[in-house]
């Protein structure tokens, strides 16, 4: 049986969290979700924690001390994942502008498509985005554009943070050298992927901004993207992302 475990970090989103989590769970295929909370002090964290009442072998929760940042908190969720034996790990954020239903279209592209790693992307063919002004629109697909010069990376959407990983893929990356912490996180994530020779596949999904909660995007999240992705790409010249151990046999 195929496991599946879906990743929502959380910082203060108790107007979705419960609602998120339940469409998890009553989707045709089976996904647990692991909820990692940075101190989140609106309560989110209870909010998960009395649902694991209901779905005590479905919900699982991690708490951490303040703000880490969204890379080091995919980052506990894969170890943890790893650690709990799941064959496909997912993120997904908590607002509702990545659709749940998607992840049966996500996990479908891995099991059934042949891909290693597929991502949810608003830029290929099919895909849309929904709520967004026109120069948070400009932003966005200019920073893919310029990812995708930058790094020769062949993915139309390589900030989407709508993403299926393979076992094998988080395997056979050395996490300890993902350096991001912000948004780029998902550039370099991807990057590591593309760079070890994994197949990406992007499935076209409808991205609606958030109707409840507070965006977490900042300038300095923007800044780490668009400074950080030409060192990212230098350093891949002299650096690998795979540990010592596995390089020489790490598709396998």
């Amino acid at each position: 049986m195929i496991k599946r475990l879906v990743i929502i970090p959380t910082y203060n989103e108790k107007e979705n969290i419960a609602n998120i989590i339940e469409a998890v769970f009553n989707l045709e295929v089976s996904f647990d979700v692991l909820v990692v909370d940075d101190g989140s002090p609106d309560g989110t964290a209870e909010i998960v924690e009395d649902l694991r009442n209901r779905f005590p072998k479905m919900l699982y929760l991690v708490e951490r001390e303040g703000k880490l940042g969204l890379g080091t908190a995919y980052i506990k969720g894969f170890e943890w994942g790893l650690d709990h034996g799941y064959d496909y790990i997912f993120e997904m954020d908590a607002d509702f502008s990545h659709d749940p239903k998607d992840l049966v279209r996500l996990s479908r592209a891995c099991t059934e498509g042949g891909a290693d790693l597929s991502v949810g992307s608003r830029y290929t063919k099919g895909g849309n985005v929904k709520n967004w002004p026109w120069d948070r629109i400009f932003l966005s697909y200019g920073a893919s554009v310029y990812v995708r010069m930058m790094t020769w990376m062949p993915v139309k959407d390589p900030t989407a943070g709508f993403v299926c990983y393979s076992r094998k893929v988080l395997e056979n990356i050395d996490l300890k050298k993902i350096r991001f912490v912000g948004y780029a996180f998902q550039i370099e994530m991807k990057f590591a992927a593309y760079s070890l020779g994994y197949k990406i596949k992007e499935v076209p999904i409808t991205f609606i901004d958030r109707v409840e909660g507070t965006s977490k995007m900042n300038t300095s999240i923007v800044s780490e993207a668009i400074l950080g992705v030409l060192q990212m790409k230098w350093q891949s010249f002299f650096n690998s992302y795979a540990p010592q151990q596995t390089k020489k046999s790490i598709k396998n």
